[in-house]
């Protein structure tokens, strides 16, 4: 897969924007670095979509430009020149397509049905974007799509798409990522209310991670010792408790180890929509996975041990 829609992929987001000017390009560009969301589809809706791009991908190296409601070739051109890294287009139009390709620019095109999602595969195409998302089906729609076409193709849904339904439709196995407006209200970038689409941004990352705790893992030296807590846990909090080969749980909440495991007082277990995503988000605390630990499925990780102890405790993540 390209490098730039592994990017995408690992983001999460795709924040769509309508610019009227370019002189609000930087500030905005700064907003989603600050939240966290380094992509921009800058949509040529507008006759600052060009300048805005060219900025963009100038003064921000470490922001992911692209542009957006593609239609023609020469926009594409037009995009191209402006030092976008990638187009979106609202419907699948091959001569766009194949103009994309021909050059080198990773496309992701508009899609709905069935016929669409196979003329795109005959053209050698891996990411779409699935659009309108709700009034096409939503998340249904993807689902019933995931039948005859898993593991061929990913979407982006986009239009409809908010706070509401984020974690629902990246929680599809079929959902590469999804696209928005919501985290770059026109009102907002218009105002020049750059702090607001900072925090609308860095909310919605963290939406879209998805974080819940799944367990607490408590350190114990003694089999007998942590059967007998494991027993007065489960009388006082009214859980079942179930003895495993090297632990025992109590509930789905507490897992007593008969010895001791990683942490050096135990471990937590977080749940997220992907693991993958997860870890570029930790990233940035210089927190990493370890390697011997990883668990993968289908190319995905799907369990992850980190390397940092908070309090005594070490972290695990689980894919939801």
């Amino acid at each position: 897969m390209n490098e730039v829609l592994k990017k995408i992929e690992l983001i999460g987001l795709v924040p769509v924007i309508k610019i009227s000017s370019s002189e609000l390009a930087l500030g905005l560009g700064k907003a989603l670095l600050k939240g966290a969301v380094p992509v921009a589809e800058i949509t040529f809706r507008t006759n600052a979509a060009e300048e805005s791009i060219r900025i963009l991908s100038k003064e921000l190296p470490d922001l992911l430009v692209g542009a957006g409601t593609v239609t023609t070739i020469e926009q594409v051109k037009k995009a191209k020149a402006a030092g976008a890294s990638f187009i979106v287009t609202p419907g699948l139009n091959p001569k766009v397509v194949a103009f994309c390709q021909e050059v080198g620019m990773p496309v992701i095109p508009g899609v709905n049905t069935p016929s669409h999602v196979e003329q795109a595969l005959e053209m050698g195409l891996e990411v779409l974007k699935f659009f309108p998302a709700e009034a096409s089906g939503g998340v249904e729609m993807l689902k019933a799509l995931d039948g005859p076409y898993k593991g061929k193709v990913s979407f982006i849904p986009t239009g409809g798409v908010d706070t509401k339904n984020l974690a629902e439709y990246l929680a599809c196995p079929n959902v590469f990522a999804v696209g928005g407006s919501w985290m770059v209200p026109s009102v907002a970038v218009e105002a020049r209310d750059f702090d607001t689409v900072e925090k609308l941004c860095h909310d919605a990352r963290l939406l879209s991670l998805g974080f819940d705790l799944l367990h607490v893992g408590i350190n114990g030296n003694d089999t007998a010792v942590s059967l007998a807590n494991a027993k007065l846990l489960s009388e006082m909090f009214g859980m079942h408790a179930k003895e495993g080969n090297s632990s025992i749980f109590v509930g789905t909440i507490f897992e007593i180890m008969k010895s001791k495991g990683r942490g050096t007082n135990g471990h937590i277990a977080l749940s997220t929509l992907s693991v993958d995503r997860a870890l570029a988000w930790l990233s940035a605390f210089d927190i990493h996975p370890i390697e011997e630990t990883i668990k993968r499925e289908n190319g995905k990780i799907i369990l992850a041990y980190l390397d940092k102890e908070i309090m005594g405790f070490s972290f695990h993540l689980n894919k939801k």
